[in-house]
């Protein structure tokens, strides 16, 4: 049996972040939830308001010897914005802030490797913002926000938001994606 690890990401939406994660090569699980409130068992609307202090999150589930966690975190860096505090595009408030939220020093080791190698790349003229904490809690969201992309392509926001996420990695790492 594969030993698996998983890291709890932030990136706007969860179902953008949810869309990207679950065809990459390695990955065995994803669940869209919300991170390190102060609020136990959220809900989704509860989020919203902006005063649970929850982040939007998926936790990924992954094989790291199909994946590494540094491939995997350089995909998140790259397929959302994270130069942009507190917002992904229309999305605005705290709870769609860009983080990582690690669960040992290793993890935190990588993430800062990698977002150090993205903002050295030069791919973004903004700084980076993603936070880099440790995970102190994470609720998974309600049924109806699980792979939401998947059973809902046609839905205006999947169209507009996350189908051109879904396409950026295609683009950029067709080789890191499932057969």
């Amino acid at each position: 049996m594969a030993q698996t690890d998983s890291i709890v990401l932030g990136g706007g939406c969860f179902w953008c972040v949810e869309a990207v994660m679950v065809p990459l090569r390695g990955v065995t699980r994803v669940v869209s939830g919300y991170a390190n409130g102060h609020v136990r068992n959220p809900t989704y609307r509860e989020v919203c308001s902006g005063r649970t202090g929850h982040a939007e999150v998926v936790e990924v589930t992954f094989d790291p010897a199909e994946l590494s966690l540094h491939d995997l975190l350089t995909v998140f860096l790259t397929t959302h914005d994270p130069t942009t505090l507190n917002r992904q595009g229309a999305d605005r408030g705290t709870q769609y802030r860009s983080g990582i939220y690690v669960t040992s020093d290793a993890q935190r080791e990588v993430a800062e490797q990698v977002v150090a190698e993205i903002a050295e790349q030069g791919i973004y003229s903004d700084p980076i913002v993603t936070e880099i904490e440790p995970l102190d809690t994470f609720y998974p969201a309600e049924e109806a926000h699980q792979d939401y992309f998947a059973r809902n392509p046609a839905q205006p926001y999947c169209q507009a938001v996350i189908a051109p996420k879904v396409s950026k990695l295609r683009k950029l790492y067709l080789d890191k994606l499932a057969a």
